[in-house]
């Protein structure tokens, strides 16, 4: 072998290999990364440690309105068992006594409205004003007196007790108007009372010939079924003290209308009428 050959090759067995080809990417882009990454993370620790936790002021403040809103709801059914277990007379007593009472009993009363779909007032409301604003009103336990304030009607509001320059306060079987003085009578949801044959015979009192009386009150009440009285019992005794029935409304799943018309003639004094006892809506006691 030539000389010349063989310092080739040991050139060649000595010759180091050449390093893989490196990433076009510069080195300090990965550290960059890594740091970013790092930075959010921090920055998300950061902003998640920086909301205020929850005090516990506004904890016990919720706290405290809710056992107020219970406390409430308590006094409200005690009271609404009472105006539906007692007479008129009683009532007003009871109110006149403590007038708060009567405020808390209607803020309870709102309360337990505002779950229901529909307001029988605001039918009554549209009745109303499909009729001639000239009908003279006579609303039997008005509350906020919604009525008098929705329609262009004279409406005389009455109630137990008045927190309101146009709201009558007296017991609902003795009202200061004259006979045959109104259009209209209307007891909406205010058949309470073990005496409220009175206050319907009060009505057919004040009402003039042909005038409408108009009965709205909650289904239960009319569910024979689940001791309520017979509507059709009932209806037989309205008749009876001298009016006839024009429309009968059970569509609504809360509460029921009942529309009758006083009669031209007034009825000829025999047998005593026979009251079906309407069921008390009474609430029950959490």
């Amino acid at each position: 072998m030539k000389e010349g050959q063989s310092k080739k090759r040991k050139r060649a067995r000595h010759k180091k290999p050449q390093k893989p080809q490196q990433s076009l990417q510069p080195k300090h882009s990965i550290k960059h990364k890594k740091e970013t990454h790092q930075q959010k993370n921090h920055a998300h620790r950061s902003s998640a440690s920086s909301k205020p936790p929850k005090s516990s002021s506004s904890n016990s403040s919720s706290f405290l309105d809710k056992m107020r809103a219970r406390l409430a709801g308590g006094h409200f059914r005690l009271i609404n068992e009472k105006l539906y277990t007692c007479t008129g007379k009683e009532a007003l007593d009871y109110f006149q006594e403590d007038p708060e009472l009567f405020d808390m009993y209607h803020t309870g009363y709102q309360e337990q409205m505002s779950h229901w779909p529909e307001q029988p007032v605001n039918i009554i409301i549209k009745w109303l004003k499909d009729h001639s604003s000239s009908l003279i009103v006579a609303d039997f336990g008005c509350g906020d007196a919604r009525l008098a304030k929705n329609v262009k009607n004279k409406v005389f509001s009455f109630d137990l007790v008045s927190n309101n320059p146009s709201v009558i306060a007296c017991d609902m079987s003795n009202i200061p108007l004259d006979p045959s003085s109104v259009d209209v009578a209307v007891f909406c949801l205010s058949l309470m009372g073990t005496n409220y044959a009175s206050y319907l015979q009060e009505a057919y009192r004040v009402l003039k010939p042909s005038g409408w009386l108009l009965i709205a009150e909650v289904k239960s009440r009319f569910d024979p079924n689940n001791g309520g009285a017979d509507p059709n019992k009932f209806s037989k005794a309205v008749c009876e003290m001298g009016f006839t029935s024009a429309l009968k409304d059970f569509s609504n799943k809360m509460f029921v209308l009942l529309y009758f018309k006083k009669k031209e003639k007034q009825r000829s004094k025999g047998k005593e009428i026979e009251w079906p006892e309407l069921k008390p809506c009474i609430y029950k006691r959490r």
